[in-house]
């Protein structure tokens, strides 16, 4: 066993990547009401065509399918089916606040899983979107909503 230094680690990031139906109504749900902020685009023909988002430290890649020529790849199964991402926050119940607050669907009130809340979306096609951090709540603890 070597006690020398360790060489830094080859991969650093993981990023999601998403086909997107629209990347207008995409980047509407992820930039204006998520608070992602587009960090990289690709424009084509003077549309834009991929985007990286970055939200804090975490980021994800949209690109648009194509519908037609010869590049065209519209799938015919249900967009998002099975794809879920994971983030891990210092407070889910803040973005739980502050996307509800921008009018986001939130489909249901924040729950503890696992020992973390966790706070569920989803887009615009489908994807599952979970906000999560660490709790000492107990189990399946849900949120009380307000009344109103």
């Amino acid at each position: 066993m070597s006690a020398g230094p360790r060489p830094e680690p080859n991969v650093t990031q993981a990023v999601p990547f998403f086909w997107v139906s629209s990347l207008a109504s995409s980047l509407r749900y992820y930039v204006d009401g998520l608070g992602f902020q587009m960090t990289l685009k690709w424009i084509h023909d003077g549309k834009l065509r991929w985007c990286w988002l970055q939200l804090g430290g975490a980021a994800l890649m949209l690109q648009e399918f194509w519908t037609d020529g010869p590049q065209a790849n519209v799938p015919k199964g249900k967009l998002g089916e099975g794809v879920s991402v994971c983030f891990i926050c210092r407070d889910a119940l803040a973005i739980y606040r502050e996307v509800k607050s921008r009018g986001v669907p939130i489909p249901k009130a924040p729950f503890v899983g696992n020992g973390m809340w966790v706070t569920s979306l989803v887009d615009p096609d489908g994807y599952q979107l979970y906000f999560e951090s660490r709790t000492d709540a107990p189990e399946e603890t849900k949120l009380p909503e307000p009344d109103g």
